[in-house]
């Protein structure tokens, strides 16, 4: 795992567009696996950007997003397609029916994640993952257990991820308790992962994931150490438990 430590968010988020504005100048029609929550949006930001002031084209380009809240439609203020589209997909020019999110009203989620990661199979598979990290070391949606998921599938969301996602909804109680989430090995298949962290909330599972030198799945990002192309991108305050 490469690691990439930036004095600032807005830093670590340019540095996080600079690879994917090359990966996309070497291959137009990448495919991109893409990631919500806050630490993603100045990324989002800077690509839109680079869309309007560069020219940086989407337009061949299709992306799937690691996971969808259960019960929520694409059009509420709280899903991931909302979020996506609001961040990035309205602002740039790739097509809409390029762009894809789980379905979290899907009446049936093992048989919907099949589907969907054969359709990212059919695509070309992912070229560049950005993923974020929670406080408790999940990632996407696969929580700290004794097993992990290794297809897209219904997953149950830990009491920490449902306090840590509260400050998105009008109060704890309304945050969904399940979410369709890609699985560990549907990440893994990914070609090259780039992962953010920022802030001081982040020091402690940071820490782990580079000191412990060891892969469990209690801390379920720990399997990114297996990969054989992972960028950490952080800035000095996520980074500042990793030397402690």
């Amino acid at each position: 795992m490469k690691t990439i430590v930036t004095k600032s968010y807005d830093e670590m988020s340019k540095t996080a567009a600079d690879m994917f504005e090359t990966e996309i100048g070497n291959n137009p029609e990448l495919v991109l696996g893409l990631a919500t929550g806050s630490t993603p949006i100045g990324t989002y930001k800077e690509l839109v950007r680079r869309h309007i002031e560069k020219g940086l084209d989407f337009s061949r380009t299709k992306s799937f997003n690691l996971d969808e809240y259960v019960g929520l439609s694409g059009d509420n203020p709280n899903s991931y397609r909302h979020f996506m589209n609001e961040h990035l997909f309205n602002h740039i020019n790739i097509e809409k029916e390029n762009t894809h999110v789980p379905d979290g009203l899907t009446e049936n989620p093992e048989a919907y994640g099949k589907k969907y990661d054969q359709m990212i199979l059919e695509s070309g598979g992912i070229g560049i993952q950005l993923l974020g990290i929670g406080s408790n070391g999940h990632i996407a949606f696969n929580e700290p257990d004794e097993e992990l998921p290794v297809e897209t599938g219904l997953v149950e969301l830990s009491e920490q991820t449902v306090e840590d996602n509260a400050r998105f909804f009008q109060s704890v109680e309304h945050v969904p308790t399940q979410a369709i989430s890609m699985g560990m090995g549907s990440i893994m298949k990914a070609e090259k992962i780039i992962i953010l962290a920022s802030g001081e909330g982040k020091s402690e599972v940071l820490s782990e994931l580079l000191n412990r030198g060891k892969v469990t799945s209690r801390i379920p990002a720990t399997f990114l150490l297996l990969h054989p192309d992972v960028t950490l991108i952080c800035d000095e305050e996520a980074y500042s438990g990793v030397n402690r």
